[in-house]
């Protein structure tokens, strides 16, 4: 792995290890609460949620289903919310009456999840729930109902397993918080 984003981490913020258990233990829950569900489908919102959710999958021992949704209020290179959400990408599957489980890498102002809960809502599913990596509540502007956190963090710029640096570093094992002050230089 390239180490060139050694120049914009000023922490990590969640070692891989402590990631990876939580990982773990999310998806034993999830398989005890869905242990009667034969229908089960995960919706993975790209493109941060990708790495979540390939590990999160392996440790579900209950039949699922995985779709991927593409949805956000933030544009390239932004790091605000816009508070206008667009679907880039739909999911492929009919979901009226099954249960479906949004995983997502992070929740910070809510507007995305909102809109996103509110339109597979609509296609009448015969249960929604949300896994997120991280929740960043102290950002929050909409209301979100969280059935699965993996972590709850403060209001810090972060990137690694998943979650992007100006589409990069993806690929960082750790979630990292970034050097607001070395990225601007």
């Amino acid at each position: 792995m390239p180490e060139s984003y050694k120049k914009f981490l000023k922490e990590i913020l969640i070692e891989e290890e402590p990631l990876q258990e939580r990982v773990a233990e999310l998806g034993r829950k999830i398989s005890t609460d869905y242990q009667d569900v034969d229908d089960l489908l995960l919706i993975c919102i790209l493109k941060g949620g990708v790495m979540f959710l390939t590990d999160l999958t392996r440790h579900i021992d209950v039949p699922h289903e995985i779709d991927f949704m593409a949805a956000s209020s933030y544009g390239v290179g932004k790091r605000e919310s816009s508070g206008e959400v667009r679907i880039d990408m739909d999911i492929t599957t009919t979901i009226k009456d099954r249960h479906i489980l949004i995983v997502e890498d992070i929740i910070d102002s809510g507007y995305t999840l909102r809109f996103v809960m509110d339109t597979l809502q609509a296609r009448k599913p015969a249960s929604l729930k949300l896994c997120t990596l991280l929740n960043k509540q102290s950002r929050r502007e909409v209301e979100i109902p969280l059935d699965y956190v993996g972590f709850d963090i403060e209001n810090k710029f972060v990137f690694g397993y998943g979650l992007d640096l100006d589409e990069k570093y993806r690929n960082v094992p750790f979630i990292g918080v970034v050097d607001v002050e070395g990225l601007n230089k």
